[in-house]
């Protein structure tokens, strides 16, 4: 049983060097620090470096057993208040 997630980033050190945006993968931790889920995000570079942060992507969690347990879909949405029927979404 789990009360409590801690999400961390894993740092790509070519995304640091070069400022080309990579795909983001995360480390899901319980209270102890003990990792319970593993989450990759699956998108393309291209997708990735133009679109930002408002671009689309699939993201997979698994568990240490390697099975899938959630996949969390957003499509290509805008954040501006001004379109409400196209904001983001997952």
């Amino acid at each position: 049983q789990i009360d409590q997630i801690l999400i961390h980033q894993q740092i790509e050190l070519l995304e640091i060097l070069t400022g080309f945006e990579t795909n983001n993968k995360y480390e899901i931790k319980n209270t102890l620090g003990q990792r319970v889920y593993f989450a990759a995000e699956d998108t393309d570079c291209c997708t990735r470096n133009c679109c930002g942060p408002s671009r689309p992507f699939t993201l997979r969690i698994i568990d240490n057993l390697g099975h899938e347990v959630i996949t969390l879909q957003r499509p290509l949405r805008c954040s501006s208040c001004c379109f409400p029927c196209c904001l983001q979404e997952v």
